[in-house]
């Protein structure tokens, strides 16, 4: 079960099936992804992504599956990566808060995600060895990518879960906090975001997202910041932003979206 919730601004998307640790079968994929069109559709301008219960997500729900006809490729290549395109690509930052196990499809979503906070105690890893499947949804990726191929195949290998203090010690993600705290903090954050410029954020996270898929150089780079902020000077934002630090006053912004 997937739930929306959008205020002032602010979609909250919230897995709410604790009783199967939030496990993703084909019909929650659809509704997830139903709920980031309708946050967009309504204009958000953050978007947080957390559960309920005691895990973030568990991964697929194979309670059901049987891998004698089990259309892997269906699930993974039709579904879920689709879905992680469409979450990385929503045109507002986005967060995570991720607490217990986030594990296969879940570790995925948090991939999608721009921004990552975990619970010191989360469980992060690939204990897929122990079902003869390997790591998916851009596991193999972010391991290899913040850990190098030893540690990364060290997690693959042993089956190892890292907790959510390690994973952000090793670069994984954004930041640990205290279960207790998590959600509301990844909500304030959130809001915060939400009320900022948020052409300047999607322009740092386009480039952001440029920089990791071409693996661009350091004056390419420069390039494509000097474009961007061009581009933001025909913004609202942007002109509000200068003339509040002018006039000594704390800025207001709308989101200053250019038609596009």
């Amino acid at each position: 079960m997937v739930a929306l919730d959008i205020d002032d601004g602010l979609a909250q998307v919230v897995l709410d099936a604790p009783s199967r640790l939030n496990a993703l079968n084909e019909d929650d994929l659809r509704d997830l992804g139903a709920a980031y069109d309708e946050a967009e559709r309504a204009g958000v301008r953050a978007l947080v992504l957390r559960a309920e219960g005691r895990a973030f997500c568990a991964g697929r729900d194979i309670s059901a599956v049987d891998p004698r006809d089990d259309d892997v490729l269906g699930y993974l290549g039709g579904r879920v990566t689709p879905l992680l395109r469409r979450m990385a690509e929503f045109p507002a930052p986005t967060f995570a808060a991720a607490q217990g196990a986030a594990l296969g499809v879940g570790l995925g979503l948090l991939i999608a995600t721009d921004v990552v906070y975990v619970a010191d105690d989360a469980r992060i890893g690939s204990p897929f060895a122990a079902l003869g499947a390997t790591l998916d949804s851009g596991g193999h990726w972010l391991f290899l990518d913040r850990l190098g191929a030893h540690k990364a195949l060290d997690l693959i290998y042993t089956g190892r879960l890292m907790s959510g203090a390690e994973a952000v010690q090793s670069g994984l993600f954004s930041r640990a906090l205290p279960a207790d705290e998590l959600a509301a903090t990844t909500v304030e954050v959130a809001r915060k975001a939400a009320g900022g410029a948020t052409e300047a954020f999607l322009a740092s996270k386009h480039l952001v997202q440029r920089l990791r898929d071409e693996r661009l150089a350091l004056w390419d780079s420069i390039d494509l910041e000097n474009a961007a902020q061009a581009a933001l000077c025909d913004t609202d934002d942007y002109r509000e932003g200068f003339a509040a630090f002018q006039e000594k006053r704390a800025p207001s912004f709308t989101g200053g979206r250019r038609p596009r």
